[in-house]
């Protein structure tokens, strides 16, 4: 996905901005044509995050899945040695 241009922080020149697009005299960016195999590649990396952190899951004992959990809730709250 194209990150859209930002719109002028000036109110005079956003305002041209935004009639220059509607009207048609600006066009918008479009994305760029996508490979055969850049298409091929997000389908598969779909593919594998969505079942990613749930087959991780299932995977692990609950009590590695505890462990990790303590683990990460120990070094979220740990304090700062400074």
């Amino acid at each position: 996905m194209i990150k859209p241009k930002k719109l002028p922080i000036d109110t005079n020149q956003r305002a041209n901005r935004v009639a220059r697009l509607l009207t048609g005299e600006e066009a918008a960016e479009q994305e760029p044509e996508r490979s055969e195999v850049s298409r091929y590649l997000a389908e598969i990396g779909r593919k594998g995050g969505k079942k990613g952190g749930a087959e991780r899951a299932r995977k692990l004992s609950a009590k590695r899945r505890s462990a990790i959990a303590k683990k990460a809730a120990d070094s979220r709250w740990k304090k700062d040695a400074t």
